[in-house]
């Protein structure tokens, strides 16, 4: 018997592609992979020894023949095989390792991407072995797996701070009515904290403890108890390595223009929304989402800077993948293969149908 004839085609799936973490949600299973977007690749023979959370412990770590590389930088495909390579392997691991099943796939893409860089995901979902693929974009997604209903006409704004990218967007009825999209976020607040450590205390240190020290003590407002963190990195100037204490006041001090930035990007976006749906913003406040939302006081930050009361979603890293996962579910297989129909539509009958 052929093996298209056997094939099951029930798989819906839903991926965040994302800079620093790929998730990937299964309909009725929820999230069920999250790793790191990394693959760790061997120069000399061009074959992949590691993918995700395997692949990151090399960072840094690997000799001269081997590189561990993010194929995904700013929210776009740096490296179209590797990220294909990487997608078939989180895919694999989902439904199963030679398993017949070819899934529909939704999969989310900042908001400023190009019909490009968006023809470049579609083209690796489907090598990565995806029967139809369906693009959404990461605020809408973000919106859905925060609960927010963007079927209504009434503003609501998204703030997903990502790995590579911050998408910012006011939705109503369905659609993006104002959007900007920067490149500043998780990634970024790595590369500042490598520089501070370099520029205060003539220390170099790697991405890994560059994320610790973001997750562990990083702070965007003050906190009302300092905290410390003791790190190691090679002490610039005599080569050797070093031990230092660091404490929250630099952490703040590191992430200072970078979260002013993100600051800056929202009041823009509010600026050039339309009186009414900034209204409904007013009363409905900032709904955070993202792994960078999580950063301490961030969100008090915000609130200070704009006066509307920012909110971080619950399951904040997770938001963008279960949105894209919800959002498959309710797309019916003919109206994939009919070219997804109208967004508007599914999205009222998706809504409608879980009141």
């Amino acid at each position: 018997m052929n093996k298209m004839n056997i094939m099951s085609f029930g798989e819906n799936i839903g991926v965040d592609l994302g800079t620093a973490t790929v998730l990937v949600y299964i309909k009725g299973r929820g999230v069920v992979i999250q790793e790191p977007s990394v693959v760790a690749i061997n120069k000399d023979t061009n074959t992949i020894l590691a993918v995700g959370e395997e692949a990151r412990r090399m960072l840094g770590r690997t000799p001269g023949n081997i590189e561990a590389v993010r194929p995904l930088r700013e929210g776009v495909i740096s490296n179209y095989d590797v990220t294909a390579t990487m997608l078939r392997h989180f895919i694999e691991k989902a439904v199963g390792k030679g398993s017949v099943v070819r899934p529909t796939i939704a999969i989310c893409v900042p908001s400023s991407v190009t019909e490009v860089e968006k023809r470049a995901v579609e083209d690796a979902a489907r090598q990565a072995g995806a029967r139809h693929v369906h693009i959404i974009e990461e605020p809408t997604a973000a919106a859905i797996g925060a609960g927010i209903d963007i079927s209504r006409a009434c503003g609501s704004m998204v703030v997903d701070i990502g790995g590579g990218t911050t998408d910012i967007a006011v939705i109503s009825l369905g659609g993006t009515v104002v959007s900007r999209s920067l490149k500043i976020a998780g990634d970024n607040f790595d590369d500042a904290i490598i520089k501070y450590m370099r520029k205060r205390h003539n220390v170099l240190i790697g991405e890994r403890t560059a994320e610790d020290l973001k997750i562990r003590i990083g702070t965007a407002y003050p906190r009302s108890l300092p905290v410390s963190m003791d790190i190691r990195g090679r002490n610039l100037i005599t080569g050797l390595p070093k031990s230092i204490t660091v404490t929250s006041d630099e952490m703040q001090e590191a992430l200072s223009e970078s979260v002013e930035a993100i600051c800056d990007a929202v009041h823009s976006v509010l600026e050039a929304t339309p009186p009414e749906l900034a209204a409904d913003i007013v009363e409905r406040g900032i709904v955070m989402t993202g792994g960078g939302s999580l950063l301490y006081g961030l969100d008090k930050l915000l609130q200070e800077k704009t006066g509307i009361n920012a909110i971080v979603a619950e399951d904040a890293v997770s938001c963008v993948a279960i949105g894209t996962g919800k959002y498959i579910e309710y797309i019916s297989d003919v109206e994939v293969a009919n070219a997804g129909g109208d967004f508007l539509e599914k999205i009222k009958t998706f809504f409608s149908s879980k009141k």
